[in-house]
């Protein structure tokens, strides 16, 4: 199951939900799965170039100074707060591999794809196993959330969880331990790739996940702060479009105009030229490029999960309107019949909606004096 960002701002709550459901039970889910092995992981982008960055000390100090090929100097000494606008913005921008970084995004999902199953191939061979029959013993069960770092690069945070073959329902083998899925979330973080489609402008690049790689046990009895937590943290998230973050817009580059006057920074409006420019090479059509650039590239959802994870946002739907037509609280209002209006917290959206809610209230003015000349 995956949801795209507009779609998941409606919800926040029930995102809450189904990934704490996944991880304490509840919502058809059985609680015995707080006792499996659950690890909290985040993979990181590479690095496409220095950029400057926050923290007690200095941004980038160098002892020997230096400056880049464009006579940029390699190092910062300053100390940057959190939210100063330099925070993420490269420190040349003419040596930052934009190229890179949008066909990562581009490949991000497929390396996800790969990294599940290069894990679970692993925990097969740890346990002795062919690994063609790892279905028959375990199961791998995820939800991910991707998340744009200040540099404007995706990283992903992640819920795994190991059950038996039947899925929630069924306890994990003996030699499936939290400790052999960390082993196997490292290594196959540190070894799976994906080729990019060879470009005579480009050429061949091989994209891998960043060295910053976490993998965190959670609490096996279920009664640390971990579990709500994570929970809360990945449908706090969620609910973000690119906009909100500071990377890219929410609502689709239609042309090269529309690059130049987005409200972003010049480090994500060079992400999006980049996009449209690659974009426009036959070779890189599959990807769509000009399609997302105005998510630099990242074709993913920002929330994904296995089938047998947990429950699904139908069934809260259902769950919840059965509840709300049950309890006969007074002065309830359900709405079945919806009307678009106009995309949210995009730039004019209020003022099409105002334009809209005019349009309608003077077509039935036009349609009430018709009917009294008829009469």
């Amino acid at each position: 199951m995956t949801v795209c960002a507009p779609c998941s701002r409606l919800h926040a709550g029930d995102t809450y939900h189904l990934v704490r459901a996944g991880l304490l039970g509840g919502k058809n889910i059985p609680t015995t799965i707080r006792n499996r092995p659950r690890l909290f992981i985040t993979l990181t982008a590479p690095s496409f170039g220095p950029v400057h960055r926050a923290g007690e000390g200095r941004c980038r100090p160098r002892r020997d100074g230096g400056t880049c090929a464009h006579g940029r100097p390699l190092g910062c000494g300053a100390v940057h707060a959190p939210d100063a606008p330099v925070i993420g913005q490269p420190l040349c921008a003419d040596c930052y591999d934009y190229t890179g970084h949008v066909l990562w995004h581009a490949h991000a999902s497929k390396l996800w794809d790969r990294f599940v199953i290069d894990v679970r191939r692993r925990l097969a061979t740890s346990a002795g196993l062919v690994q063609s029959h790892f279905a028959d013993h375990a199961r791998l069960s995820f939800a991910r959330v991707a998340e744009y770092q200040k540099r404007a690069a995706v990283h992903v945070h992640a819920v795994v969880r190991l059950d038996g073959p039947n899925g929630p329902d069924d306890q994990p083998p003996p030699w499936g331990t939290a400790q052999l899925l960390i082993d196997a979330v490292r290594a196959s973080a540190r070894r799976v790739l994906v080729r990019t489609p060879y470009s005579p402008a480009v050429g061949e690049l091989a994209l891998r996940w960043g060295v910053q790689v976490d993998a965190r046990q959670l609490h096996t009895d279920g009664d640390g702060p971990d579990d709500d937590a994570v929970a809360a943290y990945v449908a706090k998230y969620v609910t973000k479009g690119a906009s909100e973050t500071g990377a890219g817009t929410d609502h689709p580059i239609t042309t090269w105009g529309d690059i130049a006057s987005a409200p972003v920074t010049e480090h994500v409006r060079t992400l999006m030229w980049a996009c449209w420019r690659l974009g426009g090479l036959p070779e890189y059509e599959p990807l769509r490029l000009r399609a997302w650039a105005h998510t630099l590239g990242y074709r993913g959802h920002i929330l994904t999960k296995s089938r047998a994870y947990s429950t699904t946002y139908a069934a809260l739907r259902a769950q919840r309107a059965h509840h709300v037509g049950r309890s006969g609280i007074p002065g309830t209002i359900t709405d079945v019949n919806w009307r678009y209006v106009g995309s949210g917290h995009t730039p004019g959206a209020a003022l099409i909606a105002a334009g809209i809610a005019e349009d309608l209230a003077t077509n039935r003015e036009v349609a009430r004096e018709e009917r009294e000349v008829r009469r």
